[in-house]
């Protein structure tokens, strides 16, 4: 299938107008695109966003996808419900024939339908990105730059320090960032989880795990995250490399980094109080709208957008890390895992 031309001949909708979707329809607006309709079962919802709408001609109101469709065909749906209707609608839009997809996170509730919605895409030639931002922010960008300079000697570990985020909601975004980070698929999975979850903003029919998980690769790169529930406040990320360290408040904007002097490169790593060269910096706090932004534009260009593939390997990591949790926090390989393994998760 060819890219269209332009993204501003593309004909967008949303299908779900919570917070994320209010945002998509910022991004869709800078982008200059026609925002033709918008769906959520909630008229007050819809309401907002074309209240805020700003672009020509507000946008047509469904209470459902089906509604739409039966309507009209866009080129973009932006799909921003809860994960439990992520295959269903992805798979309506599919075959209808809509080319360009951009999905919330996690791509689904199991495997098997991540399974479902790739084989329905190859079939029917779909285009689909994942809302997995990672790439584009510098939180991100810096410290893989730094970390594979000569300099710092190559990524090694991350380790993600946060308040009660959602192993599902926002792990399965670090899960993606150590992908990026280590060029390098996940082997390996342990986990910890609380005994207790907290009750879900989303709703009682949702569930979400807080606990630690640690994740190997094939190499030896690590991945540590601890997001238990008795923590309240806060994201930090700290990137070890064999001769620096890079650590960064991701809510705050601030990134500090140690990293030995060149004549002490070579210096075993047993020597671990070498001289350094220490710096801190403010970088540009996490943000959801310029950075999906740059997800979309990826997805409408076809070149290096967060694909299927990435996603639905977190969302596998993930489901390892269930594995090993119910097993006693044992390592679970992630090729003991079925690629379609039909056990559906309660994740909003």
């Amino acid at each position: 299938m060819s890219i269209m031309p332009s993204a501003k001949h593309l004909d967008a909708c949303i299908v779900g107008c919570g917070r994320m979707g209010q945002r998509h329809a910022q991004v869709i607006e800078s982008l200059g695109l026609k925002l033709s309709a918008i769906v959520d079962i909630s008229e007050a919802r819809c309401k907002q966003v074309i209240n805020e709408w700003q672009g020509l001609n507000a946008p047509e109101s469904y209470n459902t996808l089906e509604s739409l469709l039966e309507n009209h065909i866009p080129d973009l749906i932006v799909i921003a419900t809860t994960a439990n209707c992520h295959a269903k609608q992805a798979l309506q839009a599919i075959y209808a024939g809509v080319p360009y997809i951009l999905l919330e996170k996690p791509v689904a509730t199991s495997l098997c339908d991540c399974i479902t919605i790739h084989e329905a895409c190859r079939k029917n030639q779909a285009k689909i990105a994942v809302n997995h931002q990672m790439r584009y922010l510098p939180q991100y960008q810096l410290p893989k730059m730094l970390s594979t300079s000569a300099a710092y000697g190559g990524f090694k570990a991350m380790t993600v320090t946060a308040g009660n985020f959602g192993l599902a909601m926002n792990g399965t975004h670090y899960l993606e960032a150590f992908r990026f980070m280590a060029d390098e698929a996940p082997k390996e999975v342990s986990a910890w989880f609380d005994s207790e979850t907290l009750a879900n903003p989303r709703g009682s029919q949702f569930e979400d795990m807080s606990g630690c998980i640690r994740v190997t690769t094939e190499s030896g790169k690590r991945l540590y995250i601890d997001a238990s529930s008795d923590q309240g406040h806060g994201v930090q990320v700290t990137y070890m490399s064999r001769n620096g360290r890079i650590t960064i408040d991701e809510l705050t904007g601030t990134m500090a980094t140690i990293v030995r002097q060149p004549e002490h490169h070579e210096a075993p790593t047993s020597r671990y109080g070498m001289p350094v060269f220490i710096e801190e910096q403010k970088i540009k706090p996490v943000e959801l709208v310029d950075s999906t932004k740059a997800v979309l534009e990826a997805l409408i260009k076809g070149e290096n957008y967060p694909t299927l593939q990435d996603a639905t390997l977190a969302v596998k990591t993930l489901v390892a890390a269930y594995h090993s949790y119910r097993k006693g926090g044992i390592s679970v390989k992630l090729a003991g895992i079925p690629d379609d393994d039909p056990e559906v998760f309660p994740w909003a």
